[in-house]
């Protein structure tokens, strides 16, 4: 419960604000304090309490939030309809399914990239030839690091912090103080690199479809949240020796077309920002086009590969590790997408905006942003973000959407994409990475460097409030 007790503060700040919902004049005070707004947010709680205990209990994180978002808005439609309004609730939740529509076919295309990367091997040879350089400890540390730090912007931080893991565990071997130590080093390059990209976390990308920052305003944040990694890789460094390992001899080849798939992805990703910047359309319009590029590859790749397998002496087949592989299928990338993950997002949208519509995020907006200050609130954001989950924090400040300065949205992306490096279980990267590296990257592990990590998070803080000065 001590993890919950953070999201009860947020969410019962005793204020008197007025209702912020999609503009209905609803006193918040009789709808708050109501027996259904009560029983909405413990419902909410209580759902994301056995999100956060998923690896103890085995159940996958969105069945919890699709159950509490289904019954949260049917007391949403109950309390309207009790008030005599009886189009308010239809017309909140298509807004909030517009939302999630946008995101959900954004990821969904990334996630199908992805996949097909990694089927191709792209990911594997990568790995690959980083563990049989021979490099020592201290330069896989900073190797690692830095690619994790720039590759997340674009293959997200998740991604780029299983891939890098795998590298630091095949190097380190029965090293385990590396191995924990490097590990570290990955969630937080990968979680600060993903900050200053729409690409790089969900949080960026939710807020750069909400267009509250343009894609290239992202880069005011590449200086803090270099920063954020710097500072503790630099501290961490002196911890690690020097030794050489004996380097690997595994090794792997990407298959045919892995590389025109990681160009159709950078193409995917420019159409993308030119839907956004230009056309003033969805991202998520430019990245099903993008879909659209590699399904008619797919379709060539299937037929290539299909002709240079039915020759049975051709030397592709010796460049492989099975003698026929299965046809290159896109929707079988497409079915391999991260389901739990998406639908995840749907349940806690869905949560957020049904509390919003009792006037509990009006409440926090106004104790926050206005009795605190719009720079307190924000690095604040950065703290829930490493106890709860930055997703529901940063959706719950986009519905808020508080009255600051162009410098303060940016703060609090950045606080909401590299706060969750506080502790291992503050993101995705972290707690993808400790069910990899199991018994070695450990809660505890990560908490004996929290310490070096805040410094960080307070040194890149700092740094956006130096460097951006004029924005704030």
């Amino acid at each position: 419960m001590k993890k919950i007790l953070p999201l009860l503060t947020f969410l019962l700040i005793p204020a008197g604000a007025a209702f912020a919902s999609s503009g209905h004049s609803t006193n918040a005070a009789d709808i708050s304090g109501s027996f259904m707004g009560i029983f909405s947010i413990f419902l909410f709680v209580a759902a994301y309490s056995l999100v956060i205990f998923e690896e103890q209990l085995h159940l996958r994180k969105s069945k919890p939030v699709l159950l509490a978002a289904g019954v949260i808005w049917v007391l949403v439609a109950v309390t309207f309809t009790s008030l005599g309004d009886n189009n308010a609730a239809e017309e909140a939740i298509r807004h909030n399914l517009l939302e999630y529509a946008e995101l959900f076919l954004f990821l969904l295309v990334a996630m199908t990239y992805i996949n097909a990367m990694d089927e191709r091997n792209v990911f594997q040879a990568l790995r690959s030839w980083l563990v049989t350089r021979g490099f020592s400890l201290r330069a896989v540390f900073w190797v690692t690091g830095l690619l994790s730090f720039f590759i997340s912007p674009v293959a997200d931080n998740l991604t780029t912090a299983l891939l890098m893991g795998a590298v630091a565990m095949a190097v380190g071997g029965k090293d385990k103080k590396f191995v924990a130590l490097a590990c570290i080093n990955i969630v937080i390059g990968a979680n600060a690199g993903g900050a200053f990209s729409p690409f790089g976390d969900i949080t960026t990308l939710m807020v750069w479809q909400k267009g509250v920052i343009d894609f290239h305003e992202f880069f005011d944040i590449f200086l803090p949240s270099a920063v954020n990694w710097l500072v503790p890789a630099v501290f961490m460094n002196f911890a690690i020796p020097k030794a050489v390992p004996q380097p690997s001899k595994d090794k792997y080849v990407m298959k045919l077309g892995a590389k025109r798939i990681i160009f159709l992805f950078l193409c995917t990703i420019v159409t993308a920002v030119s839907f956004h910047n230009f056309l003033h359309m969805p991202p998520a319009t430019g990245m099903m086009l993008g879909l659209g590029y590699l399904g008619f590859f797919s379709y060539y790749l299937k037929k290539k590969e299909h002709r240079n397998y039915d020759v049975d002496d051709n030397p592709l087949s010796q460049q492989t590790y099975h003698a026929k592989p299965d046809p290159f299928d896109i929707f079988r990338k497409v079915a391999r997408a991260e389901w739990d993950t998406l639908l995840f997002f749907y349940g806690v949208i869905l949560c957020v905006g049904g509390l919003a519509q009792f006037g509990y995020l009006a409440m926090v907006s106004t104790f926050l942003y206005h009795g605190m200050g719009p720079t307190f609130a924000n690095v604040m954001v950065g703290f829930l973000s490493a106890i709860v989950d930055n997703i529901p924090v940063m959706f719950a400040v986009l519905t808020m959407y508080p009255e600051m300065s162009h410098g303060q949205w940016l703060l609090v992306t950045l606080t909401a994409g590299v706060g969750g490096s506080l502790l291992s279980i503050g993101s995705a990267a972290g707690v993808a990475l400790m069910g990899a590296a199991r018994g070695i990257y450990t809660f505890n592990a990560h908490l004996k460097w929290t310490p070096i990590i805040a410094l960080g998070y307070a040194a890149s803080i700092l740094c956006h409030l130096f460097v951006n000065r004029s924005l704030m």
